[in-house]
């Protein structure tokens, strides 16, 4: 039976995993540094934290499932302790692209990253509805990638992954590389700051004398039907009204050269300030 020694264990996203552990083929070491997560664990859950060394020994794969900032240091206070062909899997791409791992060509590095619950889906239960995070009621896709080791490793990987996200629906393969581009550069720098403005235009109309309601309805509805369109979820054409208004609209909203954030060297730069 594969042992896993799980780091963060009792954390926001570590609690998330020892949950969907419960009942797995794996046998999972539970490492928590805080009071309040080993509290966590143990009244939530029943599991008590063991330290370190315990957790390692014979260990075959380790989880770093603490936050981006901590990754580099958590690996490097660990990295005499772990023998050749340990797998170490992160939850983020940040880390590992941005070089926080150690220099160890004998270990395993596996990234992997949720996709979380697609808006277009066909979740019937309310639970799975409002599960936006995903990895609790509603399917999910996921990313993940063999930054190195054995290629075999690459299924061993994706097999834990399928556990980690569940319940899933589709797994990519990608490079870590890839997977620096879908995020920070596709989902936050792009995708999050777009919404933001969104939010902020909704409170300017408001602001201009709109229903508060009125004006969240009406936009909400739209951005369902839009991006039904959009990314070819259903046959359809925008008015040429709609389409006017996006030929003024995008250059007044959009520089030019806005393609430029997923240029290597600003992928960089963005990773760089979040690790």
């Amino acid at each position: 039976m594969t042992t896993i020694a799980l780091f963060g264990a009792g954390g926001k996203m570590g609690y998330r995993l020892s949950t969907n552990f419960r009942g797995s083929d794996y046998t999972i070491r539970h490492v928590e540094i805080s009071e309040a997560g080993k509290e966590r664990l143990k009244t939530g859950l029943g599991f008590d934290a063991v330290g370190v060394d315990e957790a390692l020994k014979d260990a075959d794969v380790v989880i770093l499932a603490v936050p981006d900032t901590h990754i580099g240091k958590v690996a490097a206070s660990i990295e005499s302790k772990l023998v050749s062909g340990t797998m170490v899997i992160v939850l983020d791409a940040a880390a590992p692209f941005a070089g926080h791992l150690p220099n160890r060509p004998d270990l395993t590095y596996f990234v992997t990253h949720p996709c979380h619950p697609p808006i277009f889906n066909d979740e019937t239960d309310m639970a799975a509805k409002k599960d936006f995070f995903g990895g609790v009621k509603a399917r999910q896709h996921f990313v993940s990638a063999l930054m190195q080791g054995p290629e075999e490793d690459y299924a061993k990987g994706e097999k834990i992954a399928q556990i980690i996200w569940a319940p899933v629906m589709r797994s990519h393969r990608v490079t870590v590389e890839h997977m620096a581009l879908l995020e920070p550069g596709l989902s936050e720098t792009v995708c999050a700051s777009l919404l933001v403005v969104m939010k902020e235009a909704l409170d300017e109309v408001v602001a201009r004398g709109v229903d508060r309601q009125a004006a969240l309805d009406f936009l909400l509805g739209h951005m369902n039907v839009l991006g039904a369109v959009i990314f070819g979820e259903t046959k359809g054409v925008f008015s040429d009204a709609c389409n006017k208004a996006i030929e003024f609209g995008k250059p007044v909203l959009m520089r030019d050269d806005w393609k430029r954030v997923f240029e290597p060297e600003e992928i960089a730069a963005s990773i760089q300030r979040i690790t």
